[in-house]
């Protein structure tokens, strides 16, 4: 049996327009010779009746905050209401079809509310309505414990919904729906010459996603990585055929000029750098340092320890709780508020001499301070001052030709 997951975003349904589009590729994949097993996000996006935002705000308006497991079970709603509607859609156009939540589809996640990781799948009502003729039109974003309670997986949770179902039901292919043609190589709000890449490598995208790129959830990438099945990030609104992330495919170049190293710029914002003067305070236990930060909940990213002096950034959100930490702790320490995170990617990248010198010198070219960096064989990361954002960007994706 020939399977295709197909999932559609929220602003993919949320008029009856995109809904016939959406279906249209649903009848399209049915031409092909595939089965078709559909999953939807919540309708629309903040603001709009259905959209998982607008559920939320409606509790707290109340004024009470609802605990984590009550949070799921309100959260889940929006998908509810896009699988049915998504489901009677088909209907009307003629195909038989069946609407299932993340536990009625065999999703098992553990307990931990409002970001579950999936523990196993078992697909045999999809299974099942496959082979009785009808079209199964899942919920994306959530699951249920093996004691019943609705979990959700997680904001970008549809995507992994799509994923994991992919590998369960041993599909040929997993199809993203968005509102863009594919994957660009930098964001096109910012960036006027970014454009739609042809076919791009699974360590790649998920660099991309990583390192700021809003286009698949990480999960989701390394889901469809292990188990070896192409992703398509299509666009709802035409027929252009997407961007195929994948190891290798002969039907696609893999890039249109061989020798470019660089794939793509992402970029992260609202960083806050820290630096950390240990020689000059009571304190000098690194361990005793970074236990504390884990402790207190705080993810650090682009760590370098010097013998007199750490740096690492945070996100923006936890500079009052880091602050706290470190006070109680006796460190010397300052705080840079505003950063942003700029980061260049490229499998090429690996093992040529020189990639961080041009990043440098299209940064410097551009009188754009830069305040740490880091690297691995694929990536290469710059932090600035935040109001450097556009310009860096530009700068990078310029230098590196991205949008030839």
């Amino acid at each position: 049996m020939r399977i295709i997951v197909q999932k559609f975003g929220g602003t993919s349904l949320i008029n009856e327009e995109r809904r016939n589009n959406a279906i249209k590729k649903v009848e399209n994949a049915i031409k092909n010779g595939l089965k078709p097993v559909i999953v939807v996000s919540a309708i629309g996006r903040k603001g709009d009746p259905y959209a998982t935002d607008t559920l939320i705000n409606m509790v707290k308006s109340i004024g009470v905050e609802p605990n984590l497991r009550e949070l799921d079970m309100l959260m889940a709603c929006g998908e509810i209401i896009s699988a049915v509607i998504m489901a009677n859609s088909l209907k009307l156009k003629g195909f038989d079809s069946i609407a299932f939540t993340g536990g009625q589809s065999g999703i098992i996640t553990d307990n931990n509310f409002t970001d579950a990781k999936i523990l196993h799948v078992d697909p045999i009502n999809i299974i099942n309505s496959i082979n009785n003729g009808k079209i199964p039109v899942i919920c994306g974003f959530q699951g249920i414990t093996e004691y019943g309670e609705i979990t959700t997986l997680g904001r970008g949770g549809s995507d992994v919904t799509a994923s994991i179902l992919g590998e369960a039901l041993g599909a040929e292919l997993v199809e993203i729906y968005t509102d863009v043609e594919g994957v660009m190589t930098a964001d096109p709000k910012i960036v006027p010459d970014a454009k739609v890449m042809d076919t791009v490598f699974y360590n790649e995208i998920f660099q991309m996603a990583e390192y700021g790129a809003k286009v698949l959830h990480p999960r989701a990438v390394e889901i469809a990585m292990r188990s070896n099945i192409p992703l398509v990030i299509r666009s709802i609104l035409s027929d252009y055929k997407g961007t195929l992330i994948t190891n290798y495919d002969r039907s696609r170049s893999y890039r249109e000029d061989p020798e470019r190293i660089v794939t793509s710029v992402a970029y992260i914002d609202n960083r806050t750098q820290v630096k950390i003067l240990p020689a000059q305070s009571e304190f000098e236990d690194h361990e005793t340092l970074f236990a504390s930060i884990a402790k207190a909940g705080i993810s650090i990213d682009m760590i370098n320890i010097y013998p007199n002096q750490i740096y690492f950034i945070i996100d923006e959100t936890q500079s009052d709780v880091l602050e706290d930490v470190l006070k109680n702790l006796n460190c010397s320490y300052s705080l840079l508020h505003h950063c942003t995170k700029v980061t260049i990617i490229g499998n090429r990248m690996r093992g040529i001499p020189g990639v961080m010198a041009k990043a440098v010198s299209a940064l410097t070219k551009e009188n754009i301070e830069i305040l740490q960096t880091s690297d691995s064989h694929t990536t290469i990361s710059c932090l600035i001052e935040g109001k450097h954002t556009s310009k860096a960007v530009n700068a990078l994706h310029k230098y590196f030709q991205l949008g030839k």
